[in-house]
């Protein structure tokens, strides 16, 4: 159940176009849902703005498709990351308009209409091989309403690649930048823009790269001020964080 979804009830109940029983229909299995398996928090989305999101990595595929059907039936947005391809399959048989994408495992489903998406979220993505990490984190702020921006394929090791989108960067609200190996990109961002930067260490990277540890590490000892840093290949909590940053202009003027 999310805000929109909330008031509209609330007003057709006032109305009298809704009846006290359809209503408190609605509202059956509020604040939580308990499946045995699994408690779906169905008031997250009043409290947070965003539903609960589903981490499908350990789940079988019978209980992801289960918690994914219940917080469809009463959110018009619903996101799954980590879905391996035979889950996705089920899934989406189960909820035909959801949509999957391969390259970073999640699925989404989205059925706000005419959407319009606001500010400027910037995902900077080093190598090709940091992509999937980068795409969880641009398909998480796009479902969350930001206006998502790429700059793929643009590591230190040329660095001329990301001293070129000088005008991309400066138009942005926040960045999110996703690296392996070193992890020394965020840094050299962080030293060119004025604005948040989320690092996400990847875990792509040699042996003594330590699956993403001696990234996780330069980026948390960067020198660059503005630059916070996210888990291992976490490329979720950094698009929930850019999104929750790009959204607070408007938030202040709500509360205005």
């Amino acid at each position: 159940m999310d805000r929109e979804r909330l008031v509209k009830a609330l007003e057709e109940v006032r109305n009298g176009t809704l009846d006290i029983d359809a209503a408190l229909q609605l509202l059956k299995g509020f604040p939580f849902e308990d499946l045995d398996f699994a408690r779906i928090d169905h008031h997250r989305s009043i409290r947070t703005g965003f539903p609960e999101v589903i981490f499908a990595g350990g789940k079988t595929i019978e209980q992801t498709v289960a918690i994914f059907g219940k917080l469809a039936e009463r959110s018009d947005r619903v996101l799954a990351t980590r879905v391996a391809p035979d889950c996705a399959e089920a899934l989406l048989k189960e909820q035909p308009e959801a949509t999957y994408f391969p390259l970073s495992l999640c699925v989404t489903l989205d059925r706000r209409v005419e959407e319009t998406r606001t500010g400027n979220i910037l995902v900077v993505c080093a190598g090709t091989s940091d992509l999937a990490v980068a795409e969880e984190a641009a398909i998480t702020a796009d479902l969350m309403g930001g206006a998502v921006h790429r700059i793929n394929d643009a590591g230190v090791a040329g660095i001329h690649r990301i001293l070129s989108e000088g005008e991309a960067l400066s138009k942005a609200r926040v960045v999110i930048v996703a690296a392996g190996m070193e992890g020394a990109l965020p840094s050299v961002v962080g030293g060119l823009v004025s604005v948040p930067v989320i690092a996400v260490p990847t875990s792509v990277g040699y042996g003594a790269s330590f699956g993403g540890v001696a990234a996780l590490l330069g980026m948390l000892n960067t020198c660059a001020s503005g630059v916070s840093v996210v888990n291992i290949d976490n490329g979720f909590g950094a698009g929930y964080q850019a999104a929750l940053i790009n959204r607070l202009p408007e938030m202040f003027c709500e509360k205005e």
